[in-house]
């Protein structure tokens, strides 16, 4: 009996030798969109990346998960690119202020449009040709998203404030605050019922902006760089970033300038090509 445990035993081991290797999971060759993602939260201007460049796709019959020759990557909403890579494709994006120039490490890229002019000298003194083609692809959502969110004569809510992530807890107690870390949604339907919306978070204004409510930046806190705003402003045809810095300040002053972007430039620089057939 033992000889036949022995034996049993020992085919057991053979066959576990002999069997075929786990197959290494399929890597299909399609088109990767980086956004910043927090480990914590969803925080609904970094989201709005895979709203817009998802629609803009999907009306001309294209979709990410589409398998091509190469697969590509492509860098659209957020101040993102000290995360490109050699190669990668840039619609929208703008350099972030406060990471070192070292951080970025790309030597190419593939640039459609940038956020603003900061950015596109940022990329010129590298030696990368960047096309004048500027604004933020949230931007767009009004135009991509009008049916459902439809601009209303009656705005219910007469001041709207959207914080950054770091200054969500600045506003405890405020009346009327988006949290960026509510449904993507809710976020840009509430500013677009605002009557004016006072913000500490780029895409607070870029959102106001998209809807043609009135917007004043206010900067509560130190913890983002002012070159990403003053990159946004420009290249939607402010002259300058008007900066408030209290409640009180924020509430009496004038809303900065109305906004005059080429969207139809920005919309015709999307990388369609990404899916030529």
């Amino acid at each position: 009996m033992n000889k036949i445990l022995r034996t049993v035993r020992d085919l057991a081991r053979r066959d576990r030798r002999l069997a075929p290797a786990s197959p290494v999971p399929f890597q299909a060759k399609t088109i990767e969109l980086f956004y910043w993602k927090s480990p914590v939260a969803v925080n609904f201007g970094d989201y709005l990346s895979s709203v817009i460049v998802n629609k803009i796709a999907a009306e001309a019959d294209c979709f990410l998960d589409e398998e091509r020759p190469t697969p590509a990557r492509l860098l659209a909403v957020g101040s993102i690119l000290h995360f490109a890579r050699d190669g990668d494709v840039v619609w929208g994006s703008g350099v972030n202020g406060k990471v070192p120039v070292e951080r970025h490490i790309f030597r190419w890229l593939d640039v459609r449009a940038v956020r603003g002019p900061l950015t596109r000298d940022f990329l010129n003194r590298r030696g990368i040709d960047v096309p004048e083609v500027f604004g933020d692809p949230g931007i767009l959502v009004a135009e991509l998203l009008g049916a459902r969110f439809p601009k209303s004569a009656e705005r219910k809510t007469p001041v709207a404030f959207v914080p950054n992530l770091h200054d969500l807890p600045k506003m405890d107690g405020w009346e009327n605050v988006i949290s960026p870390l509510d449904p993507w949604a809710t976020v840009v339907r509430r500013i677009s019922q605002a009557s004016l919306v006072i913000s500490t978070s780029l895409h607070g204004l870029v959102v106001a902006d998209a809807f043609g409510v009135p917007c004043t930046y206010l900067r509560l806190s130190e913890e983002e760089n002012t070159l990403k705003y003053e990159d946004y402003v420009l290249g939607v045809g402010r002259r300058r970033l008007d900066v408030t810095r209290s409640r009180e300040e924020a509430v009496r002053a004038s809303p900065m300038d109305p906004v005059s972007p080429d969207l139809a430039r920005l919309k015709a620089s999307f990388p369609y090509d990404l899916w030529d057939r």
